[in-house]
């Protein structure tokens, strides 16, 4: 990462456990060297057992955090996880639509770890319409095929960036893929843990700052695929079920 400090800006919503979401990106984000700039969608009751209750917040009140810190800071990367409802993707978007040459990392959050939905079927249709104004889009495996299997990439000009670690094995893979098919593949192997929470959070976090610090796509890929491993390999064990993942020395 060179001396500059990048300005990134998470949109998403608050882990009260503070393993993923919100906490989970201004952690990482400032342990990259970045600025954290926040603009909430959304609170979660939640601890490492799950999620009991959330509460969603106006598109209004999303805008409004967008504009003040931007307005007054700037930004040189956005990482946008949880919106909450299609109202607040749908104001997102409109807000995307007014960039120009900033990264931005659309993380499409749909379910806690713990199971717990936190995207509807209109929330996950208007994704959509994010998707077209990202620089890169970083589903899982379940995600990616609730949102239309691999074949829907095509459609796009976005790079998508297919995370294995829902997957089976002991080797796990995670594919850059194009319209044009797969660009890039990296491979590690699985990390077994209990403690893997916020993992996605923290991976598209991580590029986000990367990318904001002047990194190539690939570069920042590669350098934030590391960070989270070296953050499951520091866990401090912290909660009886899907803890927190740790915070690595740089």
């Amino acid at each position: 990462m060179n001396s500059h400090c990048p300005r990134v800006l998470t949109i998403a919503g608050s882990d009260s456990g503070g393993g993923a979401g919100i906490q989970a990106d201004v952690r990482t984000i400032s342990n990259l060297g970045g600025h954290a700039m926040t603009a909430i969608t959304g609170i979660t009751v939640q601890n490492s057992m799950g999620v009991t209750a959330s509460k969603v917040m106006t598109p209004e009140m999303v805008l409004a955090q967008i504009s003040a810190v931007i307005d007054d800071f700037g930004v040189d990367a956005i990482k946008i996880g949880m919106l909450g409802s299609p109202e607040i993707a749908l104001a997102v978007a409109g807000f995307l639509k007014s960039l120009k040459d900033i990264p931005v990392v659309f993380d499409p959050v749909m379910v806690a770890t713990s199971g717990a939905a936190l995207a509807d079927e209109q929330t996950v249709s208007a994704f959509q319409e994010i998707v077209p104004l990202s620089s890169l889009v970083t589903p899982n495996l379940d995600e990616m095929e609730r949102m239309g299997g691999e074949s829907v990439i095509a459609d796009y000009t976005v790079p998508f960036l297919v995370k294995g670690g829902h997957g089976d094995g002991d080797i796990l893979t995670d594919r850059l893929i194009g319209a044009e098919g797969e660009r890039e593949r990296w491979e590690g192997s699985r990390i077994v843990t209990q403690h893997s929470h916020g993992t996605g959070c923290t991976l598209s976090a991580a590029i986000a700052t990367h990318l904001g610090a002047g990194d190539s796509m690939s570069v920042a890929i590669g350098k934030a695929r590391q960070y989270v491993r070296k953050s499951l390999k520091t866990a401090p064990g912290y909660g009886a079920g899907n803890g927190p993942m740790g915070v690595p020395k740089i």
